[in-house]
């Protein structure tokens, strides 16, 4: 296994043009693991960690650009008004070791449906930023990235340089169902963003289906109960029967298998728990929040 290391972005994508089967490693908390225990034996690892500007982040007005290799514990202690489901994502990750390392560009290299930050990615709407080059720069929707099972959008020659994540103009949440409280890979995880803005709801669903994905009935579902009912403007509890609605949706949207963390029954509902959760504390959080505004003025 030779070992290839770039000391720029340039270097690096010359590197993965000349080497497209070479895997990339910053964090290596996935990579390393699979080597370990010989579930991979890749010719080449393209160690990306002299490259700099992968562990940078640019909070613009209305979107954050967040390196690739931005670690997790950054997310959580300076972009959490910014990017909050995101961060609570990052709070579910292993141990603060693996945080310090680890970051979202190797969650989307991996592609795992257990993936934490998938579900927050979902729900937040983000992009990927990816390169290669041969083609220069491309911009792939997050709802496009995930392709089949640890499979995503990425052609052999194209590195991903970052991600661009809208700020939350609303409340976000994140939940994760474990067998233990830390170090430990996903049973499920759900994901919810309120949007107020364009007056839409957004959602993430990791680890019960072969890729992450949105419940998208439950949203189109749940947009039109909010619009409906006026829920947006007069700021009311949304009615139990519209959460469970949405709830019974969301369960609906997953294709789990059983394994050793959980059967597919279990996180079906599992799933619909955590998004009657989720959408209570979020809407609680959106009419707190109109309160303070309306006392405010």
């Amino acid at each position: 296994m030779d070992f290839l290391r770039p000391a720029s972005w340039e270097e690096a994508l010359a590197a993965k043009a000349e080497h497209p089967t070479a895997v990339p490693i910053a964090g290596g908390t996935d990579v390393m693991v699979e080597i370990n225990f010989d579930h991979r034996r890749p010719e080449y690892l393209l160690d990306l960690n002299r490259v700099g500007e992968l562990h940078e982040w640019e909070a613009g007005e209305d979107t954050v650009r967040l390196g690739a290799s931005v670690p997790y514990t950054a997310i959580m202690e300076r972009l959490r008004a910014e990017l909050p489901g995101l961060a609570l994502a990052a709070h579910t990750v292993a141990s603060p070791q693996i945080r310090n390392r680890g970051g979202v560009g190797g969650n989307l290299g991996t592609a795992s449906p257990a993936g934490d930050a998938h579900p927050a990615l979902l729900a937040a709407g983000a992009e990927v930023e990816v390169a290669s080059a041969a083609r220069g720069t491309r911009m792939i929707p997050i709802d496009a990235f995930y392709t089949g099972v640890k499979r995503n959008a990425l052609q052999p020659d194209e590195l991903i340089r970052a991600v661009h994540i809208a700020k939350a103009d609303g409340p976000q949440q994140y939940s994760k169902v474990g067998t233990r409280n830390a170090m430990v890979i996903a049973v499920c995880a759900f994901g919810l963003a309120l949007h107020p803005a364009t007056r839409t709801v957004r959602t993430g669903i990791g680890s019960a289906a072969p890729t992450p994905v949105r419940a998208t009935a439950a949203e189109e579902f749940l947009n039109a109960a909010l619009e409906e009912g006026g829920f947006w403007d007069n700021g009311k509890i949304i009615t139990p029967s519209a959460v469970k609605r949405f709830a019974d949706l969301c369960a609906a949207a997953c294709n789990p298998i059983d394994d050793v963390r959980g059967t597919a029954g279990y996180r079906r509902h599992a799933i619909g728990v955590l998004a009657r959760r989720t959408l209570t504390w979020t809407w609680e959080s959106y009419r707190d929040a109109r309160r303070t505004t309306e006392g405010a003025a």
